[in-house]
């Protein structure tokens, strides 16, 4: 470790062995001083480890100089060595630097030259950041927001030290016999469809089986059936009797399970990537972290004996961010009543006062659809495709969403007209996206909701990682918390509150709901849909056991 404290100019620099023997960090972390790292998330990461109190007030220039350029092309890209290019201060080779990562990630013995050579080498970093400090301290929006993010990095650091229990010895089963299930997984799932000609998906045969089954499938400009991966989620939730062969193609095309990062501990650990998409929400790896591949592994995640864990997720949580931030009082009345998506049937006159979810429910799905597929910019084609109605009727239901909360469009229409006027957008707490003339009005569109909702996933996790919850994974809009049994409901209770306290601070002193699944050893967490992969799997490894091929219990 290398640090060095910027107004006395103080030196430090000590080897593992010097570092293990303390108990706290050799240098002020209370509130009297502030602590600033490049990627502090990695620093707080050892602080862990070595059972240091973290620091408390935090400045991570990484998120700050993410934010600032956010939107802009960056030769040099967004490390360190970037954000130094970008401001026309000298920085070490790309190639002297990799060759140090490398030493260090050796391991093992180092000589005395190897060990100067890696002090020397973090020192690079320290003093680096030392000039780069002054050059974009200008920049910062210092009303909190720049503290805000640094403490964000304390929990991504919590987060990931924390880890997802994973049932290893299943895992390790599938991975033994990943070649034999990936061809009888084909046989059993493509039963019901018939769209394989051995590993190969056939696009004619999948066509004769939408006709058959009547169900509208978005097509491309040149005709063909979209079968990207982003189509075929979409068209998975809207018809669950896709959702098999959209979890058979995801887990055929991009599932590997040797990449699934697995400690000793048995716990699933990949970096959070804070801040990576443009929205300022997490881009962990989609292959390394267990929320990442197809749905059914989530199968994999079971609690440790005696412990527990809870999905705790916002309700409705774009349709209530738009409703709010526009200020939309039908739409806001909407997401008050329980269930938006029936209201708003009810409000356009297509479902009547007295309808419920049982009586109205594809007529009340219909209306799903359009809010979610509105908050990216989906117009009456795709629409009409996705619900099977005539291009008209698609027309006509969006023009009714527009007449039904025009407050909400005229604050969705206004922020692209801000963004192309004035070149950026920023959320409630300065995350900003800047724009040229040639921006992607659908992008624009659905900026401020998807950044205002990574901001309060942000400070949710702040407040109950702060709150002593162990968090073990954030989601998009829910967080997945690890407990002992005879503590989860409490546990529960303080993460709800955190959640429910971090959308009153986003969102204008309004509550989100939260909605809750708790999971208790020795149940497996599960999502409903990938119920029947995760089964078609299980069946196999049955199978596989009782043949004699495999010595795996579970």
């Amino acid at each position: 470790m290398v640090a060095r404290e910027y107004h006395s100019g103080r030196l430090l620099r000590f080897w593992s062995d010097e570092l293990v023997g303390m108990t706290e960090a050799p240098f002020d972390v209370g509130p009297d001083s502030l602590f600033v790292a490049y990627y502090a998330s990695a620093e707080f990461g050892c602080f862990l480890a070595l059972n240091w109190p973290l620091p408390e007030r935090v400045l991570d220039p990484f998120a700050e100089f993410r934010c600032l350029t956010n939107g802009r092309w960056l030769p040099s890209g967004r490390g360190l060595i970037g954000a130094l290019t970008y401001f026309g201060l000298d920085a070490i080779g790309v190639e002297e630097k990799t060759e140090m990562r490398e030493l260090a990630m050796r391991g093992g013995s180092y000589t005395a030259e190897e060990r100067n050579a890696l002090l020397d080498y973090c020192q690079s970093d320290v003093d680096a950041l030392v000039r780069l400090l002054p050059r974009i301290a200008p920049y910062f929006d210092c009303e909190g927001r720049v503290c805000l993010r640094g403490r964000y990095m304390k929990a991504v650091a919590r987060i990931e030290h924390a880890g997802i229990p994973i049932d290893v010895p299943i895992l390790e089963a599938i991975r033994a016999h990943w070649s034999r299930i990936q061809h009888l997984l084909i046989a059993w799932i493509d039963h019901n469809y018939g769209v394989y000609d051995g590993t190969h998906f056939k696009f004619d045969r999948f066509a004769d089986w939408l006709r058959r089954h009547a169900i509208p499938w978005p097509r491309t400009e040149s005709g063909r059936l979209a079968t990207d991966d982003q189509t075929f989620r979409e068209m998975a939730k809207i018809h669950p009797e896709v959702a098999p062969l959209y979890e058979l193609r995801t887990t055929l095309g991009q599932l590997r399970l040797k990449d699934l990062a697995v400690g000793r501990d048995g716990r699933n650990r990949a970096l959070l990537s804070p801040f990576g998409a443009r929205t300022g929400r997490n881009t962990p790896s989609s292959t390394q972290f267990v929320f990442g591949p197809a749905v059914w592994i989530r199968g994999l995640i079971r609690p440790r004996p005696g412990y527990a864990v809870a999905y705790l997720d916002w309700s409705a949580e774009e349709f209530a961010i738009g409703a709010v931030l526009s200020g939309d009082p039908e739409m806001i009345s909407a997401y008050t009543s329980g269930d938006p998506y029936l209201a708003l049937g009810k409000q356009a006159g297509h479902i009547p006062p007295d309808g419920t979810k049982k009586t109205h429910g594809p007529i009340r799905d219909m209306f799903k659809t359009i809010c979610l597929g509105l908050n990216y910019g989906m117009g009456a084609e795709a629409l009409s495709q996705r619900i099977g109605r005539p291009i008209e009727q698609a027309r006509h239901l969006l023009r009714l969403h527009r007449e039904t909360y025009p407050v909400f469009w005229r604050w969705s229409d206004g922020a692209i007209d801000h963004a192309m006027t004035r070149g950026s957008l920023h959320t409630v707490y300065g995350w900003t996206i800047r724009c040229g003339a040639d921006a992607n009005p659908r992008s624009l569109r659905n900026f401020p909701i998807q950044a205002n909702g990574a901001e309060l996933l942000r400070l949710a996790c702040c407040l109950a990682t702060e709150s002593g919850v162990t968090v073990a994974a954030p989601v998009h809009d829910a967080l997945l918390i690890d407990a002992p049994i005879d503590q989860i409901d409490q546990h529960i209770a303080i993460t709800e509150a955190a959640m429910r306290k971090a959308s009153r601070y986003v969102l204008n002193g309004f509550e989100l709901r939260t909605d809750r699944k708790l999971v208790a050893y020795p149940d497996r967490f599960m999502d409903p849909r990938g119920q029947v992969m995760w089964s078609t799997v299980s069946s196999i490894l049955s199978e596989s056991q009782n043949s004699g091929t495999s010595a795996t219990t579970y």
